[in-house]
């Protein structure tokens, strides 16, 4: 698998349909014979619905129908993980209609759909429907919510979902009470919002004729959406339910989930005989689509006299809004806490997580899904310990590094990482970004009345989530292994069947360069499809950086198979023993002499099989494979950020960025840099410009791009990356996965570039964002305190 393919920067396939504007994406389908839908959402953060009165609007000319909760008797929305607390009980998993019923828990939950011939009729007859609400109090704080008196959730005291713990206390306490130093630190992983640049979408249909359902949706993982609609919620046999997500404009984690508005189109759909669509405006995605990260966190470290790590404290909060989405429990636990030993031989950790109910919008996973969180924590705690002890931010943590001998090494929080060489990487880091020179460059911005920084950070993420029993141990309610099917047509060009699904990541060339290497083929003659239930055998989409060490592996087994069969036909054929066929470069070979058949022969033979061992081997050339991982592949690397900031104003510019990085092997470098490029710009998002907002009643304040500030091309700077890689021993083909390191590494090396920077006023600690209001007022109310001592 080395030759010129593996490696190479082959452009994307895809991007000639994307650049020519010929992308296909489920708002540009439209069935025949289309109505449309609006849905109404609530305007409060926690009410009681005592009347809803449609009747105007259904008298609208052109209003087909109008739903409610009491119409919509369905299964609730189901959650896709189970996490039991720390005493064996399971977590409270309270359900959610699709259409709410009786209560409204935040604002935009869904309360009512009009469907109409058009969307400006069905968004006009709207505003007719009179909705009677009983405002309740909302919680809003989680440390309010866990004492408040006011329920998320009747059933469910406290609104707490779960308590959960991981690590050995003792050990830990243990480890504290001899402590030479302890480092502590108390901080907020703010709320964001995803904001990809396609909006969701959903179209239902359904076939009177046969009693069939297609969803066109937005999705990462149709086969999911199909297992959870057609079992929980609408109670459709797989067999009768097809699910196709086309081309997806970006994900991001928010288009996993199953969302209400997929099973409310192809429920309305069955019950209208006619196909029903729904896009959702921009504001109304603010408000609908899964919002990621929101933690409240207390850490501690104990060290020795060295500074070397003892023991590692953590307690954390996070935010479930006000339902349990999809894959919510496992982010702040499985994804979260078991990361926690981060890239550090800490002998002894401990954590607590307690997962509360808010009247907010449901949260879930968000690029990097608890892993940001995870090192955001671990990498402030670590810049907080070494000025604890007075070393060098780089040198506590080459102290403190797992070495690259001790792989694999198993950490005290379950995982096993099983290859990695951190010093290289935060070596190299160093290098490329000019640390040691750094306070030269300090002291020219000073002249120029400038405050410079710069911070460091060093992050590990466990990707391809699995073995599927082991996650099923742990209350995953669904395999997560993947499936590809590869199929070679007469004439030897290939198909490639995926169950994971591309939304940005560029699979229409990595896999067709896999495919390619393998069978001796050009990019060209290979296509990739995915997305559709009705053509994949089945799969477990894409997310958690799981495609090509997953997905890949399912399709390199299905080549193997290919090759196999392969050769016994060219044996045939070249009237050799199967055992003296090689392969290589497309051409099957008796080993020794020049006899050879190229792929396509031997494929040709295979559908027309005048000459072929029909009686050993059936026709076609076609193989399917499952691949299971047997543990989490475990990419790391090491972020440095330089920044620049105007005391007057506040604010924070970015003036230099490194990335170094351990991706195992690496397939196409070109679509790796822009995965690392555009995880990068994300996490200087979270650091310096988003959060999401809500006030105490539940009333979103950040509800559209007037409130809510995303990055821009001239907010960030030319990014310096490189890799040292150590291919992944656990993964067949070697590889760990790039598309959230990024969003992984960047916060804790931009904060402490900003903290760096304001250190010699006093200042020791920044939270998220670090805005302009927020870096001049650390600035201004450090200048007032030292003026009143």
């Amino acid at each position: 698998m080395d030759g010129s393919l593996i490696g190479s920067p082959v452009r994307r396939k895809e991007d000639q349909r994307f650049l020519t504007g010929r992308g296909n994406y489920t708002d540009d389908i439209n069935r025949p014979g289309q109505a449309y839908a609006y849905i109404i959402r609530s305007p409060h953060g926690h009410a009681k619905i005592k009347k809803i009165d449609a009747s105007a609007a259904a008298k609208t000319k052109g209003v087909i129908a109008v739903f409610t909760g009491d119409d919509m008797k369905v299964g609730s929305l189901p959650c896709g993980w189970q996490v039991k607390s720390t005493d064996g009980s399971p977590m409270k998993e309270p359900p959610h209609p699709p259409i709410a019923q009786g209560k409204v828990r935040h604002v935009g939950d869904q309360v009512c759909v009009v469907i109409a011939e058009t969307y400006a009729i069905a968004r006009d007859a709207a505003e007719k429907v009179k909705i009677d609400y009983q405002p309740l109090p909302a919680v809003v704080d989680m440390r309010r919510a866990l004492e408040s008196k006011s329920l998320v959730h009747d059933d469910v005291p406290k609104n707490l979902c779960y308590d959960w713990t991981i690590g050995d206390a003792k050990a830990v306490n243990d480890a504290f009470a001899k402590a030479h130093k302890v480092a502590k630190i108390e901080l907020i992983n703010n709320r964001l919002i995803a904001n990809a640049m396609e909006p969701r979408a959903a179209i239902g249909d359904y076939d009177r004729s046969n009693g069939d359902y297609t969803l066109y949706t937005t999705s990462q993982n149709p086969h999911v959406i199909r297992l959870l609609m057609g079992a929980f919620v609408l109670q459709i046999p797989e067999s009768k339910l097809r699910v196709v997500a086309p081309d997806v404009g970006g994900g991001f984690g928010s288009k996993i989930y199953h969302y209400a508005e997929e099973a409310i189109v192809t429920w309305a759909a069955g019950k209208l005989a006619r196909p029903v669509k729904w896009t959702a405006e921009r504001s109304e995605s603010f408000m609908s689509d899964a919002h990621g990260r929101d933690h409240i966190t207390h850490a501690k470290v104990a060290m020795d006299k060295d500074g070397r790590f003892l023991a590692l404290m953590v307690d954390t909060m996070a935010n479930m809004g006000a339902y349990l989405s999809t894959f919510a429990p496992c982010i702040p636990t499985y994804l979260h806490g078991t990361l926690l030993a981060g890239n550090y031989a800490t002998p002894a950790i401990y954590t607590n997580v307690k997962a509360v109910f808010t009247n907010t919008v449901p949260v879930d996973a968000y690029r990097g899904a608890g892993r940001p969180e995870c090192t955001y924590l671990l990498e402030r705690l670590v810049d907080v310990a070494a000025r604890e002890m007075k070393l060098d931010r780089a040198e506590i943590r080459r102290r403190n590094f797992i070495h690259a001998d001790d792989f694999p090494y198993q950490t005290p929080v379950a995982l096993k990482y099983d290859s990695g060489d951190y010093h290289t990487l935060m070596d190299k880091a160093i290098r490329l970004s000019g640390w040691d020179d750094f306070e030269k460059r300090r002291a020219e911005a000073k002249k120029r009345g400038k405050l410079r920084g710069i911070g460091i950070s060093t992050y590990i993420e466990a990707c391809g989530i699995a073995p599927s029993a082991v996650v099923g141990s742990l209350g995953a309610r669904a395999g997560l292994y993947e499936c590809a099917n590869v199929r070679v047509h007469p004439t030897g060009s290939v198909t490639v069947f995926t169950g994971t699904h591309s939304h940005g990541q560029g699979h229409e060339t990595t896999f067709a360069q896999l495919v390619a290497e393998r069978l001796g083929l050009t990019v060209e003659q290979v296509d990739v499809v995915h997305g559709d239930t009705a053509k994949i055998p089945f799969g477990m989409g894409t997310y958690g950086s799981r495609s090509l060490a997953v997905g890949g592996v399912a399709i390199a087994k299905a080549l193997d198979k290919i090759i196999a069969k392969g050769k016994k036909i060219a044996a045939h054929l070249l009237e050799a023993s199967e055992s003296d066929i090689e392969f290589r470069n497309g051409a099957f070979t008796v080993a020794g002499t020049d006899k050879k058949k190229m792929l396509g022969e031997v494929s040709l033979a295979a559908y027309v099989p005048h000459n072929y061992p029909i009686d050993k081997l059936e026709p076609g050339l076609e193989e399917t494979a499952f691949f299971d991982p047997l543990n989490f592949s475990y990419p790391a690397g090491c972020h440095v950020c330089e920044v620049e900031i105007d005391p007057d104003t506040g604010v924070t510019k970015i003036v230099n960025f490194t990335a170094v990085d351990d991706f195992g092997r690496v397939l196409n470098p070109m679509i790796v840099d822009g995965q690392v490029h555009g995880g990068i710009a994300q996490g200087i998002g979270q650091a310096l410009l988003e959060t999401c907002v809500y006030d105490d009643n539940g009333q979103l304040v950040t509800g559209s791009l007037m409130d809510y500030c995303m990055p821009r091309a001239d907010d960030l700077p030319s990014f310096k990356t490189g890799t040292h890689n150590v291919p992944a021993r656990d993964n067949p083909l070697g590889v760990k996965g790039c598309g959230e390191v990024g969003a992984i590494g960047s916060p804790p090396a931009v904060i402490g570039a900003v903290i760096d920077a304001l250190s010699p006023l006093g200042v020791t600690h920044m939270e998220m964002p670090a805005t302009p209001l927020r870096v001049w007022q650390a600035i201004n109310g450090t200048k007032h305190r030292k003026a009143a001592e």
